[in-house]
């Protein structure tokens, strides 16, 4: 889709990233591809970001979803420079310690986001030993959808003891 689709997803326009998503799993629906009930998502790091984001808006539209070691409270991490990549990432994300930025994380990171809403059931994921995403992110969007959520629907989370973001390899 090029450069400009890439562009238009990232730093103050990053919400066109959840709202492309949901406009795919429109379409899937409304094609007949699929259906509420058969449709899963799944999403790893900033992938996990995107299905934390969608969640909250849409969840609706799915049926469940697998979040694997999830940039989730994308507001709080980016505000620390002291983590390894976050100084990195801003170009892709923006530095909320300039206003306009973090008013406009704020309203898209996904722990920030969790409503008192029926939720797809969610399987969360997380490494011990991760040094890109530290599982104190997932965790705490799992308890924040536990204390909110309005339904039975399963929501598990599993932390690997000997993970890192990627395996239980050591290698990441």
């Amino acid at each position: 889709m090029g450069r400009k689709w890439y562009e238009d997803g990232k730093l103050l326009k990053k919400k066109n990233t959840f709202t492309d998503f949901i406009a795919c799993a429109e379409h899937l629906m409304k094609s007949k591809y699929c259906s509420k009930e058969k449709l899963c998502i799944s999403g790893k790091s900033a992938g996990g970001l995107l299905m934390g984001a969608v969640l909250n808006m849409r969840p609706d539209l799915f049926k469940a979803a697998i979040v694997g070691v999830p940039f989730v409270d994308a507001l709080t991490t980016m505000l620390d420079p002291t983590i390894p990549l976050t100084t990195a990432e801003w170009e892709e994300w923006g530095d909320p310690r300039e206003e306009e930025y973090y008013y406009y994380m704020k309203s898209y990171s996904p722990v920030d986001n969790v409503k008192a809403q029926e939720y797809p059931h969610i399987l969360v994921t997380a490494g011990l030993n991760d040094p890109c995403v530290m599982y104190s992110e997932p965790a705490k969007f799992v308890a924040k959808l536990r204390e909110l959520k309005r339904d039975d629907n399963l929501l598990l989370f599993k932390c690997e003891v000997g993970a890192g973001h990627n395996s239980k390899s050591g290698r990441y």
